[in-house]
């Protein structure tokens, strides 16, 4: 008998370009859900230190990413602490040259602006090359095409592009989306999800939203 993949493993199949990103991350305000992978040909496993900029974890924001991602090579997210203070006549950041600047200039950190957690739901596509802004929320089943900067909130099972990213469609019609968001397969175990994954890959949606429909209403 076949056994299900095992997400505490860094490289999941042969190719080895592909790893499930919470078994190499080491930053303590970073968490990554079961399953979810980076891919790219160089090296995957140093996607904390390379695709995840500007992190100091004492600023206090975090990054939050769901179950079952998948995020293509080159994907960056950009940390709070990468922004400059906005408040005051001039954004140049004096105080972290030292000197006499340090002297008469408040704390770096202390100025910046906080945009909040950045937050990716559960089986979010993100595009190879796309680079996510500081305090973004990327909502479950949500598609960012390659590419793009995503500057604001993307709603759930909607596909989002561009610079900066905007609404190209809907995924779903919106019966289909309430039913997928209310059933979050993704929490399903590991036997159960497997046993469900013909419909999960089923491109008839009628059949699809039948069968949710008839489970949970």
């Amino acid at each position: 008998m076949r056994s299900i993949p095992n997400p505490d493993t860094v490289f999941p199949n042969e190719f080895g370009t592909s790893c499930f990103l919470k078994n190499i991350i080491t930053a303590p305000n970073i968490s990554v859900g079961d399953y979810t992978y980076y891919d790219s040909d160089s090296d995957p496993t140093a996607f904390e230190k390379t695709n995840v900029l500007f992190n100091y974890p004492e600023f206090g924001e975090k990054l939050i990413i769901g179950k079952f991602c998948a995020l293509g090579s080159g994907v960056t997210f950009i940390m709070g602490p990468a922004n400059h203070r906005l408040s005051s006549v001039t954004t140049y950041p004096f105080n972290v040259f030292g000197g006499l600047w340090a002297e008469r200039t408040p704390p770096h950190m202390e100025q910046l602006p906080h945009k909040g957690d950045t937050v990716v739901g559960n089986d979010v596509w993100i595009g190879r090359e796309s680079v996510i802004m500081p305090g973004v929320t990327i909502g479950d089943g949500a598609v960012i095409a390659g590419y793009s900067v995503v500057a604001k909130d993307v709603p759930p099972y909607t596909i989002f592009g561009g610079n900066p990213a905007r609404l190209l469609k809907q995924r779903f019609d919106q019966e289909l989306t309430q039913l997928l968001i209310r059933f979050h397969w993704w929490d399903l175990p590991g036997e159960a999800l497997a046993e469900i994954l013909p419909l999960l890959c089923d491109p008839d949606l009628e059949k699809v939203k039948g069968w949710l429909r008839e489970r949970l209403t």
